[in-house]
Order: structure tokens, then sequence, then C-alpha cells
């Protein structure tokens, strides 16, 4: 039994829903399209369901220049690209990042639905952020993603901590952009270089999770992030899945093999 891709995502917006994919293809930030754009708050920093749960409520798409956010209790927003203004800093975790913001009169009604002053920012082609150096030394960029382009993980690792716990938890709680299938168990642990779809890729990290594994509806709880710290817990803290850089350009597609170098 083979290794292979079985779902591939993206997230245009940071913190919003993903969107699932039978194909997606790479360029330098990773998948096109993920986490390009990003909510912060007025004084440019990024927001997220850590501290703003119901945004897990909250889908995007992204088709032409056109963004919409949507979501059953919001309605829906469409964002023309156009409409982005000029460069600005905005921050995310410590990295100060040159991005268009667009203005608070186009995100009102996302405001007031959130309870809370937020604008949209969006990482141009000529804003370089750069991943962690420590995990990474070579030249990387990333868009507004956590820390790395992609996140890779497990189908057996999913199942052997859904059979932990007294209510199984879905994939979607931890934002992939590649599952695997066909290997066991926190198998992914072990990988360092490898291919998928013709592409080289390197696992630099552990992914360390934290409470937005435990959002569901926009209301949070304790699971699966209490289980997962009595067994998948070191030194990077309690972890699920690997963080990847990618070197090279190209499609992913599922049903793509992964093979070891």
């Amino acid at each position: 039994m083979s290794t292979k891709i079985s779902a591939l995502y993206y997230y245009p917006v940071k913190s919003l829903g993903g969107i699932q994919a039978n194909s997606l293809e790479i360029d330098d930030f990773g998948f096109k399209n993920d986490r390009r754009f990003m909510l912060v708050d007025d004084n440019n920093k990024f927001v997220s369901q850590r501290t703003m749960p119901v945004l897990n409520l909250l889908q995007s798409s992204l088709i032409s220049d056109v963004l919409s956010i949507f979501g059953d209790d919001f309605g829906q927003i469409d964002l023309e690209l156009d409409a982005f203004g000029s460069s600005q800093k905005v921050m995310v975790w410590s990295d100060e990042v040159d991005a268009d913001l667009l203005s608070s009169t186009h995100t009102r009604a996302l405001s007031e639905y959130l309870g809370q002053s937020v604008r949209l920012a969006y990482i141009p082609q000529d804003s370089f952020r750069q991943v962690d150096r420590e995990f990474f030394a070579h030249d990387q960029r990333v868009s507004f993603a956590d820390g790395y382009p992609f996140l890779l993980t497990n189908e057996s690792s999913l199942t052997d901590l859904n059979n932990r716990l007294a209510e199984p938890v879905t994939m979607a709680r931890f934002r992939p952009n590649i599952v695997v299938s066909g290997t066991s168990a926190f198998e992914e642990d072990k990988w360092v270089d490898f291919e998928l779809g013709g592409i080289n890729f390197k696992a630099v990290k552990p992914c360390s999770r934290c409470v937005m594994t435990t959002v569901e509806n926009g209301v949070r709880s304790k699971e699966p992030l209490r289980e997962l710290s009595k067994y998948r817990r070191n030194d990077f803290g309690i972890c699920f899945g690997q963080n990847l850089v990618h070197l090279g350009k190209g499609k992913l597609s599922t049903g793509d093999k992964l093979r070891l170098l």
C-alpha cells in the first residue's frame, strides 16, 4: 500500500473556512491564493479564531478578482481586489509585513457581525515574508499562514486520535493543506525530504497545535487538544502534522504518490 494524497485544501482568508480541491497549483507562496488575505484590527494586528471563535462560521472564495466572505448567519459581502489601498505594515505573530489594506468602509458589515472593527489585508506579489530561518535557513517566502507554506497531516494519525476520543473530530479541525493516506499513524513524524507530484518538499518542523483545534461551529471546547496533550507533547508543544516548505512549483492532485528521498 503506497502513501498518496487523499485531500487538498487552501484558505483564501486566514482563519476562515477552507476550500477542498482535487488539484491545486503551487506558486512562490505555496498553494495559489492560500492565505493571501488576513483580517486585522485597528492596530493592524491579525485576528484569528484563537480570540474570535465566531470566525469558524465564515467561509471565503476568490473568483477572478472578487473575494467573497459569507456565512449562514452573516450573509455575504463581495470585495473587489482593486479596492485595496496603498501598502501598510501589518503584524502576523512577530512578523511585520508590507500589505495592501481595504478601507473599513468595505468591511463595516463584517465588523458589526464580529463585534470588533476589522479590515482586510492582502499580501501582494512584491511583499516578501520569510519563514523562520531557525528551521529553514534558505530564502523561502510564506503568505499569512502561521509560519510555513504547507501543513501536511495523515489520515491514520487522525484515526489514532479519534480512537481515543469520546466524540470523533474531523480533519478540518487541523486546517491542513495536504492530507495523505496509506501509511501508519504518525509515520509523517519521520519524513524529512520527499516528493509529491514531481515537486520536492522538506518537512522542517512538527506543527504545534493551539486552541483553534478545539473550535467547532463557533464554539470552543477542550478536545482534541486535551487528549493530544497526553501523548503528542514534545519540545515543540502538542503536535499534530508537519510543517513543510516546497522546493519547486507545479501542481498537486489527489492520488499523487509520496516518494521519500
